[in-house]
């Protein structure tokens, strides 16, 4: 019985999709992110699809010629079958209006092929009779659900039912008191001018070295994560450049306002411990959520997150920085590395519905020049970040440059784009910074 069984597969849709992105590049819009690799049964459709996916990720046109060109930079051209077999695809007469069916019938089958190694996990595990059973049932649960998550619905509404949701939203505002309509940074200047982060943008926090942005994103998690959803909304806080035990010592200096030194060097009376034990029971009744993996790319970071989302719920992303995530796929460049890397983390704020800040260093154009307030064009050598971005924000802080700045203990946040608002003056919302405390706050006037 076991020699006829036949591992699910549709090699025939495969092959029809492969052949029609060959005709029309384009549909590979609609199968990132819905297809992978290890979908595909034939190992050769595996190398090829692969192929295909980081020529698009560049920009590249994807036709026979590119393919084997592609396929031939990597030494994988034998593997994928060889000039007979791609030009096999690209003579037969696919269409591309087939697309969707291909896709579905390569998700079903591949889904299958997951549901029953799946399985026999699971029989493996549940024949073990050192697996304590609360443990298997929750594993097979947390399995199968994942499993589930991977059935899709279609992606296209009608107007009227985009509608109704428009005007559904438009009337529970106007019974609004307060003009915020994403989630409160807790900034009010910044409320002001964003109406709150809302799902979907990618916001890009900028600024040099020493301005504090770090410090920026965790009271800007902090205060998220405390003004909405009654204090329970979730955040995500990627760090690739300081260990989490790090991150909560700032945060932990920032609530109980004790200098970090302090907390850094134990050298603490006893008034101080109680404050910061009632700062640490403050946060851990707040969801935020720490990976400091140095490490990582977006695709990690999506699936992180979507798993979060999933498990507990997820309204707002940070990632410290963006030049620090490792790039996917061949590149050209440090500027082509990072275009990829900023319109991926886009398509993440609106894969996910969310809003994702991401920090980001500026050229050091800024230091040559007698005016060091940072502008627009000193993103420019960071590829498509203006682009891809909603809102662009810039930390500035005069007494970085000048010690005897009379703005000592002053900051600048400076919004340059806005796609759902106003962009500020050139002096930006004033704010106040305690280095000591790690800590931004509004200037009152």
């Amino acid at each position: 019985m076991q020699n006829n069984i036949i591992i699910p597969q549709n090699v025939e849709a495969e092959i029809g999709l492969l052949g029609s992105i060959l005709l029309d590049y384009t549909i590979l819009s609609k199968v990132e992110g819905r297809l992978f690799e290890k979908d595909f049964y034939d190992p050769r459709n595996k190398i090829i699809f692969s192929s295909m996916v980081d020529l698009y990720r560049r920009q590249v046109s994807i036709d026979i010629t590119t393919l084997i060109s592609d396929l031939e930079n990597k030494n994988n051209l034998t593997k994928a079958g060889g000039y007979e077999y791609l030009s096999s695809l690209a003579d037969e007469a696919y269409s591309p209006y087939n697309a969707d069916s291909y896709i579905k019938f390569i998700e079903e089958a591949s889904l299958r092929r997951d549901a029953l190694k799946l399985l026999q996990v699971l029989t493996e595990q549940g024949y073990n009779p050192k697996a304590k059973t609360d443990d298997f049932l929750e594993d097979m649960e947390k399995s199968v659900f994942e499993l589930s998550k991977r059935r899709k619905i279609g992606s296209f509404t009608n107007i009227k039912d985009v509608t109704g949701v428009v005007l559904e939203k438009t009337e529970i505002m106007s019974k609004q008191k307060e003009n915020v309509i994403g989630l409160k940074t807790g900034f009010h200047g910044l409320d002001k001018y964003t109406l709150g982060f809302q799902p979907g943008q990618l916001i890009i926090l900028a600024a040099r070295p020493a301005m504090g942005k770090s410090a920026m994103a965790l009271n800007l998690a902090a205060n998220i994560a405390t003004k909405n959803k009654g204090g329970k909304a979730t955040c995500a806080i990627f760090s690739l450049e300081m260990p989490k035990e790090q991150l909560v010592e700032r945060m932990i200096a920032c609530d109980s306002k004790i200098s970090l030194k302090s907390i850094k060097t134990g050298f603490l009376k006893e008034p101080e411990w109680v404050r910061i034990q009632s700062a640490c029971t403050r946060l851990n009744n707040l969801n935020i959520y720490f990976s400091d993996e140095s490490s990582i790319t977006v695709a990690k970071i999506k699936s992180v997150a979507r798993q979060l989302k999933e498990l507990d719920g997820l309204d707002f992303v940070v990632i410290d920085y963006l030049q620090l995530i490792n790039s996917e796929g061949q590149s050209r460049s440090i500027v082509e590395d990072v275009s990829r890397i900023s319109r991926a983390l886009k398509l993440m704020a609106l894969e996910l519905n969310i809003p994702v800040l991401a920090l980001s260093q500026l050229s050091r154009a800024v230091e040559k020049r007698d005016d060091k307030r940072p502008m627009m064009a000193d993103l420019r050598d960071s590829g498509t970040i203006e682009q891809d971005a909603d809102i662009v924000m810039f930390l500035y802080r005069e007494e970085v440059y000048n010690k005897q700045s009379a703005r000592k203990g002053e900051a600048d946040l400076i919004i340059s784009k806005n796609r759902s608002g106003q962009t500020t003056e050139e002096n930006g919302i004033p704010l106040l910074f305690n280095g000591a405390f790690s800590s931004f706050t509004d200037k009152m006037d």
